[in-house]
């Protein structure tokens, strides 16, 4: 019997692939329990060792929404949803997962990728505005978010890593609806808030110094 095919070969064979999957099992077991706590859900995955952390991670479960990566970008303007810009405009697409700007005198045209919330049920769209605006700004866990996943904190001061709204906040008129940013970048360009639009640190740094209070929203 040639080395290849020898029993004892076969069996440590059979041993290390089956150590390896156990191991897999494990480690996918172990990752699904995981909760985000911004949204309550479980996170998917495992990152192979050695590549990026958010690299074969899902906020939501990848079985139950096959479209996540699909391009759906539309180019849009202010003026299909409003008859004057005012001191500024937002449209939030929630479909292309995009976020478009411009100022009072549209001097100034950006877009931004953006996360979206998880669910339709969690959807809120229509006209509203910016009504303040915070550096830092503290996390207040929802009713309804706290009874998905009862552990969450009471309260999560601005500032603080855990905190999943970022450096800075731009509230609507609706309560408890935000533009923000956020520490966890695997968020963006996914179905992964609970009602709000997250953008990268960078992005709403920038939007937070352009975007006034009064600038007009459009969520659709």
């Amino acid at each position: 019997m040639s080395k290849l095919t020898s029993p004892s070969l076969t069996l440590s064979r059979r041993g290390f692939v089956g150590g390896l999957l156990g191991a897999g099992i494990t480690a996918t077991a172990s990752q699904a329990q995981q909760i985000d706590p911004s949204t309550g859900l479980p996170i998917y995955g495992n990152a192979e060792q050695g590549r990026a952390p958010d690299v074969g991670v899902f906020q939501v479960d990848p079985n139950a929404d096959q479209r996540r990566n699909l391009s759906s970008f539309r180019a849009r303007h202010w003026s299909e949803f409003f008859n004057e810009i005012g001191v500024g405009v937002i449209l939030a697409d929630v479909t292309s997962k995009a976020l478009h700007f411009w100022n009072g005198d549209q001097s100034i045209y950006r877009v931004y990728p953006s996360s979206i919330p998880v669910s339709e049920e969690l959807t809120k769209r229509g006209l509203t505005e910016i009504v303040r605006k915070a550096k830092n700004p503290p996390w207040t866990p929802t009713a309804d978010m706290r009874r998905r996943n009862p552990d969450l904190p009471l309260r999560v001061a601005g500032g603080d890593p855990d905190n999943p709204l970022g450096p800075y906040g731009l509230y609507l008129s609706w309560p408890a609806y935000l533009i923000h940013g956020t520490h966890d970048t695997r968020k963006i360009g996914r179905k992964s808030s609970s009602g709000c639009y997250g953008l990268y640190n960078e992005h709403i740094t920038e939007l937070y110094e352009m975007a006034q209070i009064g600038t007009k929203v459009a969520i659709f």
